[in-house]
């Protein structure tokens, strides 16, 4: 049960954010006692301030299999953490969540399996889930959902209490229905993402998408953005809105972030450590196949190999952080990008000259502020992305206005930051070359007007804006789901 609000005095919160993970890192020391701090995070960041504001919950997995910790308060949000077992992680997440529906949603790049005991698993976790949100939400509150693991708590959540406003974000892209139709519980998850009533997706295309779905798996009426769902017996039907409201960053910290005398000191330093080249090209990944590393990677070594660049001059940084490593496509994946970079260093590196610096590791943000402040070109060569947050990053670090983004066509960012980017098709080789190549060799005045541009983009539609935008949305959506003899009038609409 949810303890009575002390902003509010009521017994229940105005606001519920469900995701996968809390927003804290939980520890557990030798004696069983049980610690946690804040990770940091774009999520947090967006909705901290305006969970504040309404004293809102947070429902969310601690991170650890079979800790089970009762809610408590944290900079003023009240946290729920949600159990899950070693087998569910394994099942829920590891299995449905990262190798069904992540390679399914990201163009079949890796092909997805389909177990039915994952899907079980995927069931139980998101009814537990949206039984947690639902004993938190006051009366007539607004409950956000996050991200393709939870896909069927909308629903859930609507059939336990149809008061509630539902909001859904999807992070990562919703496929087309081509390769959508192969996923046996297609017409469940359409339905349980139905049960919100304001669906965002990252780019227009995928709200489409989404859209051309329902109306091929269910039949419903659909009207530009609009489903209609029919009711039942005891309630109307619903109008359900499905649209982009694509993500960005904490536009301003970053920037300040990357102006303190520490990071340019740093920035500065990084670079003298590679030898201070001429130009330093930088690739920030989750170690992912999803990201177009190998490609990127590839196309570097025939840039050298063609003559057209040389290791005196030009070196690679590719920061790769550690991702999935108990899946077998991400293991095979780490296997084939360090045995390309050894390769490719065998045959091109020289003595104090690296061609490819490999770093498989995390970096805290005033590290990764130096490195996007140190690198002349930032490469963003993924295969499909939801959106990018590393491109809007390396934008928010360039203060002076120097750099150049190369950034792949298939990123929900290039829809915001192609006036400004080199965009690439990553499956284009020598299409690809050719960009880098001009991207090394970009005068100064060139850099200084794209970086302008992308600059005036990035810092004016930060995270707070596209979280203020969302739940401006979703509130002033009429309540229609509520008992048909309360119910508005046929006129009345979304």
């Amino acid at each position: 049960m949810p303890r009575r609000s002390p902003l509010t005095g009521k017994d229940g919160y105005d606001l519920v954010v469900v995701s996968n993970r809390l927003p804290v890192d939980f520890t557990v020391d030798d004696e069983g006692h049980v610690d946690w701090k804040r990770s940091p995070g774009g999520l947090v960041t967006a909705l901290e301030p305006v969970m504040q504001r309404s004293d809102g919950a947070w429902v969310g997995w601690s991170g650890a299999p079979d800790l089970e910790v009762e809610p408590f308060d944290a900079d003023d949000m009240r946290l729920v953490p949600v159990t899950l077992s070693a087998t569910e992680i394994e099942r829920y997440y590891e299995g449905f969540s990262n190798d069904t529906l992540w390679p399914l949603y990201h163009d079949v790049i890796a092909p997805p399996a389909f177990h039915r005991q994952w899907w079980d698993a995927y069931r139980r976790v998101n009814q537990r889930f949206a039984d947690a949100a639902a004993a938190q939400a006051e009366q007539g509150a607004t409950v956000w959902v996050h991200d393709y693991q939870l896909q069927l708590v909308p629903r859930m959540l609507r059939d336990q209490r149809p008061d509630l406003k539902i909001g859904f974000f999807n992070h990562i892209p919703f496929p087309p229905l081509e390769l959508f139709q192969q996923l046996p519980w297609r017409r469940q998850v359409i339905e349980g993402l139905l049960g919100a009533d304001l669906i965002g997706f990252q780019r227009a295309g995928d709200a489409s998408n989404f859209i051309r779905a329902v109306r091929r798996l269910t039949g419903y009426t659909t009207r530009g953005p609009i489903v209609t769902v029919p009711g039942g017996e005891d309630r109307p039907s619903r109008n359900v809105r499905a649209a982009a409201f694509p993500i960005s960053i904490d536009s301003r910290t970053f920037d300040e972030l990357a102006r303190t005398p520490e990071v340019q000191a740093r920035s500065r330093e990084i670079r003298a450590d590679l030898g201070d080249p001429e130009v330093m090209m930088l690739g920030v990944d989750r170690l992912d196949y999803t990201k177009g590393i190998r490609h990127r990677i590839k196309a570097y070594g025939e840039i050298l190999q063609d003559g057209r660049i040389d290791v005196e001059h030009v070196t690679l940084v590719q920061v790769a952080s550690p991702s999935r490593e108990n899946v077998g496509a991400y293991q095979e994946l780490r296997e084939q990008v360090e045995g390309l970079v050894g390769r490719i260093n065998g045959e091109y590196a020289e003595i104090g000259h690296a061609a490819i610096h490999y770093l498989h590791h995390s970096y805290p943000p005033e590290e990764m502020a130096a490195l996007y402040l140190a690198a002349d070109v930032m490469l963003v060569t993924s295969l499909r992305d939801g959106m990018n947050l590393v491109a809007k990053e390396y934008i928010a670090a360039r203060s002076d206005d120097r750099g150049v983004l190369v950034l792949s066509e298939f990123t929900g960012a290039a829809d915001e930051l192609a006036g400004g980017a080199l965009l690439v098709n990553p499956h284009d080789i020598d299409g690809m070359k050719d960009i880098i190549v001009a991207a090394a060799n970009m005068d100064v005045r060139e850099q200084r007007k794209r970086m302008r541009r992308l600059r005036r983009r990035v810092l004016a539609d930060d995270v707070t804006k596209w979280s203020e935008s969302f739940l401006g949305v979703l509130q002033a959506l009429p309540s229609r789901d509520t008992p048909r003899a309360q119910a508005p009038t046929e006129g009345e609409g979304a």
